[in-house]
């Protein structure tokens, strides 16, 4: 687990909807390739980009993976067949839910189809009260019986009342299914926290999505010969390999997450550690705010279903490079969510796309020269692009400029939206933060969307289109453990929570040693889930004078704090990680790097209706200190940054480019 950077490769790679990215680490040696991702089986694409970027087919490496897994079987709809095993009378509490409505005006509404049919929902006797006490006992007979009544299933998720004060009762549910060899979810062990719909829903979850990616991991185990995997988990930190197995809802973000660690290291080598990062790949845009470090919420939904796992808090919208323009039954021009993927992809991939996307509306406008895709690689097809940007523009009654030029607005509304909720709705300036711009497509859009948010600069670090997996790279060895304990502080003082937590920090311990860590390298954090009395929702703060930072806090998010109030510490948390080697943000533009340098070429860009002169750079061969002046392309191999007319791109010695306005609107 601790192996550095010099006596064995450290390979990641990040799946995404368009390409999968693979960075690979070896003394002084950084490789970096991008392969078309396979939505069929995604573990071909990892292992094509394993054997690109490695020197010798024998090679020994650790891999590090984001997988999409998890996310597309619930996204889809296609994991296992789950039996839910809970107390006699909590049966159908998968349908009932909470009363939050999804469209509140809606005269009729639709729920999410429950993952549990009712015929595989079993309730069985026995009961604890809320301080863990035993109200009933089980009956043995019932618990004999269980193995016959799963007969059929793939994964049980096993959830009764109150386990989080006592696992006894799951534990003695479990050990009558153990005969079945059926992969068994227990919320005891997955999440020992109270709310019953939340905490059944994360199991049944987990139960959902364990078989597929057990069997995926396993193949690419076998497959990839690593002498470790970590696999990225949502919260932004790596997980071995055997518990993403077994835990694989811990994963559903685990691509984004990769993306938010590595604009975090992008930003601190820079200076900047007030971000908002905004990750525009090919199929969606994942916004988050890192305000100093991540923030994390278990208010996280996918696909209408709760995950109240620690994740971090991105997100998500329908908007990519790959998105598909489209004019509706009123005559407007929509795009996404709807994407050309991989296959066929846009149309100027040449690969058999017939629908207008970003992407292809920057190739026409410019922004995206045929000639720099990847490096040159790849050379994008303009032409491909005019028939069906015709017929796009006459459906909406424009010209063909000004209809990819409202592609590209309509895209930037959805993704200033989101930008907004995670910042201006978290109570925070946009104008104090910097915007850090990754993924394949951000750069195109980043500057366009800080001058419509008002924030004071965009960074874009080194590679940005491969910055996920650099965060798999450099994200910390992860492990939270949690109980909840609903104590009140005007009646427990904070220090009585210390048991607690020396209970929770030593199991996180144990955990991290067993699973390879040195002790020596284990750092732990400490933090309360609290909130005042009677209020339904908690704020996390850290745990050194819990209180004072929960009223901070308060006030921060909701603009009003209320010291005389009673406050309640929910929910104690522990995470304990283990750093990584560090890795210059820079090495990986010298990943990139190959040839001589070269004068930059002119061009021509439309913006706003005008044909503009612009210049062609490339990103290897600026150095420190360099500045480009708008309107300006800045290519490379993993993504291209437009610079608008006004703005400039100054080379930071990070190696980051740092977009400001240099003239006034």
């Amino acid at each position: 687990m601790s192996s550095g950077f010099q006596d064995v490769s450290i390979i990641a790679a990040d799946t995404g909807g368009t390409f999968t990215d693979v960075i690979a680490v070896r003394g002084e040696r950084v490789r970096v390739a991008k392969v078309p991702s396979t939505p069929d089986e995604p573990a071909r694409a990892v292992l094509e980009g394993v054997r690109r970027v490695l020197s010798d087919e024998g090679e020994d490496y650790v891999l590090v993976h984001g997988s999409t897994v998890a996310t597309n079987a619930l996204l889809e709809r296609r994991g296992a067949r789950v039996a839910l095993i809970t107390n006699r009378g909590l049966e159908d509490v998968l349908e009932i839910g909470r009363q939050n409505r999804p469209h509140l005006y809606a005269l009729y509404g639709e729920a999410a189809v429950p993952l549990v049919a009712p015929a595989d929902r079993h309730g069985v006797a026995g009961r604890l009260a809320a301080d863990g006490a035993e109200v009933a006992a089980l009956d043995a007979a019932e618990l004999a019986r269980l193995a016959e009544a799963v007969r059929g299933v793939e994964a049980v998720a096993i959830c009764l009342l109150h386990s989080y004060a006592d696992p006894a009762h799951e534990r003695a549910v479990a050990g009558a299914l153990e005969g079945t060899g059926l992969p068994l979810s227990l919320s005891s062990l997955l999440l020992p926290e109270f709310r019953e719909y939340e905490r059944t829903a994360t199991t049944v979850v987990n139960a959902y999505v364990t078989p597929l990616m057990d069997r995926y991991l396993a193949h690419l185990e076998r497959a990839a010969g690593a002498r470790r995997i970590r696999i990225m988990e949502s919260g932004g930190g790596a997980i071995p390999v055997a518990r993403a197995r077994r835990e694989a809802a811990r994963t559903v973000l685990s691509g984004p997450a990769g993306g938010v660690a590595g604009a975090m290291a992008a930003g601190a080598a820079a200076g900047r550690t007030q971000l908002l990062t905004f990750d525009m790949g090919g199929t969606s845009t994942d916004v988050s705010l890192c305000p100093g470090r991540p923030l994390h919420t278990r208010a996280f939904t996918i696909a209408g279903l709760p995950v109240a796992l620690p994740v971090l808090d991105i997100v998500t919208v329908g908007a990519g490079g790959g998105s598909l323009a489209r004019v509706d039954a009123g005559g407007a021009l929509r795009v996404g969510p709807a994407s050309a993927g991989a296959d066929p992809g846009p149309i100027c991939y040449g690969m058999g796309g017939t629908g207008v996307t970003v992407t292809d509306a920057h190739v026409w406008l410019g922004r995206l020269p045929p000639h720099v895709f990847l490096g040159g690689e790849r050379v994008l097809d303009r032409a491909a692009v005019e028939g069906p940007l015709r017929a796009l523009a006459t459906a909406a009654g424009l010209e063909p400029d000004a209809a990819a030029e409202g592609v590209l607005h309509v895209a930037n509304a959805a993704m200033e939206g989101a930008l907004r909720v995670i910042s201006v709705e978290r109570g925070f300036d946009p104008g104090e933060l910097s915007l850090v711009a990754f993924g394949g497509a951000a750069g195109l859009h980043a500057a366009e969307l800080a001058g419509r948010l008002g924030v004071r600069e965009v960074l874009v670090p080194p590679a940005p289109g491969a910055l996920s997996a650099y965060g798999m790279l450099v994200a910390p060895i992860r492990r939270e453990v949690s109980r909840t304990v609903l104590r009140a502080a005007d009646t427990e003082p904070a220090f009585e929570l210390e048991g607690v937590f020396a209970e929770l920090e030593a199991q996180a311990r144990a955990a991290m040693i067993e699973e390879g860590a040195a002790p020596h390298t284990v750092r732990v954090r400490r933090s309360v889930d609290a909130r005042y009395r009677g209020q339904s929702h908690e704020l996390n703060v850290a745990a050194p004078d819990w209180l004072a930072a929960f009223h901070a806090a308060h006030e921060q998010r909701y603009g009003y704090a209320a010291p005389g109030e009673a406050v309640e510490a929910v929910t104690l948390r522990v995470e304990a990680t283990v750093p990584v080697p560090a890795l210059a943000p820079a090495r990986l533009l010298e990943a990139a790097a190959e040839g001589a340098g070269t004068e930059p070429a002119r061009g021509s860009v439309v913006c706003e209706g005008r044909v503009l002169e612009a210049f062609y750079h490339r990103r290897r061969d600026l150095r420190p200190g360099s500045r480009v002046l708008g309107p300006a392309v800045v290519a490379e191999y993993t993504a291209t940054t437009w610079v608008p007319a006004g703005w400039a791109a100054d080379v930071d010695p990070s190696g980051s480019l740092i977009l400001a306005r240099v003239l006034p609107l």
